[in-house]
C-alpha cells in the first residue's frame, strides 16, 4: 500500500518516500505554554498523532520530536503582568498539556525539547547566519534575518517577492502575510522583557520564536528530515521563516514533506470567550458548557478524525454528542463480540473472513490516500453493518468473533479510540448476575413473560439485555 501525503510545499499529494530506512524523522509544533490548549490546538495534535499512527501501521519506525515553546512574546507579557518567572508561569500549563495528550490517547513524542534549554544551539545558528552575511545586527541591538539575501524566501506560502517589504524589520514573533520582511533572530533585552533574558556572545537578550524550532529540530533530526507538521496558522510566518533560515544556513533541503492541519471553527465562528464558544478539553469533560453534559475525550478524538485533517472543521456540542454516540456504538459492538461464547456457528468462517478482510483492505486504501478518514470510517461501518446483519439472524462462534476483533483492534491502532478497553471482562454485581441467570432459565423453559419482566427490572437498574441466536448479552445503559 503506497502512502500519499499532501505536501504544502509542492501543493499536491505525493507518495511518501522516507529519507532513510532506519526511521521516519517527524517534527511537530508543540504548545506555547502560557495557557491551556483549546480544542483548536488539540485538533492539530490529534492530526499529528494520526499521521504518526498511520506511518507505524504501514511498518515505518518513527522518531518524533515535539517542541515546547516556553520563550515567546505572549509568554513574556504574561510573566510581566503576573510577576512570575518563566518556569513559574509555564510549568503548570506544560503539565496540563501532557494530561490532555494522555486523555486523547496521543502517543508520546520521543523528545520534548524546550526553547529555554537550547540557547547555545540557537546562538550558534545565528552566528552561522551572521558569518554567511544572511543575518545582521540592527540599530536596536537585535539580530535579524535578511530575506533579501535568501532568494527562495516565500516558497512555502508562494509569496510574490515584488510585494515583500525587503529591508524592513519586524521584531514581533507573529505578523500578517503582507508584512513579509526581515524578522528577529535574537531580541536585545529591553525593560519589557523583565527577568527573561540570557547573557550570550550576541549580547543580553532572548531568541525569536522562529529560530527556536530550527535549532531544536536540526539538533535532534539533522539538517534534513522527513516531515514537519503543524496547524495552517503556522505556515506563515513561522514555518516560512524556519525554512528560510535553516536552508540559508546549511544550503540543504530542510524538510521533505510539510503537512498542515486546517482551522477549527466553533459554532461557525472563530473561538472567543466573549462569544461563549471557546472550549478547552477540561470544559468538555467536566461539564463546563451550556449543556452541562460530561463528554469523553474519546468523543472529541473521534470528532476530529471523522473529518479530513486538511479541511476546515466546525465544532458544535451537537456534533460532539453525535460523536459520543458513535463511539458508544463501536464500544457496544466490541462488547457484543467479546461476549460470544458459542463454539458452534451457523455461518462459514470463510464468509466472516471475507467481510472483515474486505473491510480492512478498503479502510487501508482510504487511509493511505492522504489519511482520508471520512471514507476510511465509511468502509469500517459498512463492514460492521454486514457483521451485525449476520449476528442478528445467525450464530457466530467465539473463534469467528475473535477474528473480527483482531482486525478491528488493528484498525484502531490508527484511530486510537482504545476499543480494546471495551473488550475487557466485566462482572455484574451478584444480585444482577442472579437475575440474569434466572432470566436465562425462564427463556429455556419458554416462560417469556417472566423473562420480559426480569429484562424490565434489569433495565431499571441500568442494564440493557440483548438476545440473539448466540445467546443473551448485556450492556450498561448510556446516560
Amino acid at each position: 500500500m503506497k502512502l500519499k501525503l499532501y505536501n504544502t510545499l509542492s501543493k499536491k499529494k505525493e507518495e511518501f518516500k522516507p529519507i532513510s530506512s532506519e526511521a521516519v524523522k517527524l517534527y511537530t509544533c508543540g504548545p506555547t505554554v502560557y495557557n491551556f490548549a483549546h480544542i483548536g490546538n488539540l485538533r492539530s495534535y490529534c492530526a499529528e498523532d494520526l499521521v504518526k499512527r498511520t506511518l507505524k501501521y504501514f511498518g515505518y519506525k518513527v522518531y518524533h520530536v515535539m517542541n515546547i515553546t516556553d520563550v515567546e512574546d505572549k509568554i513574556i507579557r504574561r510573566c510581566i503582568s503576573e510577576n512570575k518567572t518563566l518556569q513559574q508561569l509555564t510549568a503548570p500549563y506544560e503539565k496540563a498539556f501532557n494530561e490532555d495528550l494522555e486523555s486523547l490517547n496521543i502517543i508520546k513524542a520521543d523528545v520534548y525539547p524546550k526553547a529555554s534549554e537550547h540557547i547555545p544551539e540557537i546562538t550558534s545558528m545565528i552566528k552561522g547566519l551572521l558569518k554567511k552575511g544572511i543575518a545582521y545586527k540592527g540599530s536596536d541591538g537585535s539580530y535579524y534575518f535578511s530575506i533579501d539575501k535568501f532568494p527562495k524566501y516565500g516558497q512555502l506560502i508562494r509569496l510574490d517577492r515584488s510585494e515583500m517589504k525587503c529591508g524592513v524589520r519586524i521584531n514581533n514573533d507573529e505578523y500578517a502575510k503582507d508584512q513579509a520582511c526581515d524578522f528577529a533572530l535574537w531580541k536585545a533585552w529591553d525593560i519589557q522583557d523583565g527577568n527573561v533574558f540570557w547573557e550570550t556572545e550576541l549580547g543580553k537578550g532572548r531568541p525569536g520564536w522562529h529560530i527556536e524550532c530550527s535549532a531544536m529540530s536540526m539538533k535532534y533530526l539533522g539538517e534534513t528530515f522527513d516531515i514537519h507538521m503543524g496547524g495552517v496558522d503556522n505556515i506563515f510566518p513561522h514555518h516560512e521563516n524556519e525554512l528560510a533560515q535553516s536552508e540559508a544556513l546549511t544550503g540543504k533541503k530542510f524538510v521533505k514533506y510539510w503537512v498542515h492541519c486546517e482551522h477549527l471553527l466553533s459554532e461557525n465562528q472563530k473561538m472567543s470567550k466573549s462569544l461563549g464558544n471557546f472550549y478547552t478539553l477540561r470544559d468538555l469533560t467536566q461539564g463546563k458548557t451550556k449543556t452541562k453534559k460530561f463528554y469523553s475525550p474519546t468523543a472529541l478524538r473521534y470528532f476530529y478524525i471523522s473529518n479530513h485533517y486538511g479541511t476546515r472543521l466546525n465544532f458544535t456540542l451537537k456534533a460532539l454528542e453525535d460523536s459520543e454516540n458513535t463511539v458508544y456504538g463501536l464500544q457496544e459492538f466490541v462488547r457484543r463480540l467479546s461476549s460470544v461464547t458459542e463454539n458452534q456457528s451457523d455461518i462459514e468462517t470463510n464468509a466472516i473472513q471475507n467481510i472483515i478482510l474486505k473491510t480492512k483492505s478498503e479502510f487501508e486504501e482510504k487511509i493511505a490516500d492522504d489519511l482520508n478518514t471520512p471514507q476510511a470510517l465509511a468502509a469500517l461501518f459498512s463492514g460492521i453493518s454486514e457483521i451485525n446483519s449476520v449476528m442478528a439472524s445467525k450464530r457466530i462462534s467465539k473463534e469467528q468473533a475473535e477474528i473480527i476483533l483482531n482486525i478491528l483492534f488493528s484498525i484502531d491502532d490508527i484511530l486510537g479510540l482504545e476499543l480494546k478497553k471495551a473488550a475487557e471482562k466485566r462482572e455484574l454485581p451478584e444480585e444482577l448476575k442472579n437475575l440474569m441467570e434466572e432470566r436465562q432459565k425462564a427463556r429455556q423453559e419458554r416462560n417469556f413473560k417472566l423473562a420480559d419482566d426480569i429484562r424490565s427490572i434489569l433495565a431499571s437498574k441500568g442494564i440493557i439485555v440483548q438476545d440473539s441466536p448466540g445467546g443473551s448479552s448485556w450492556t450498561i445503559k448510556k446516560t
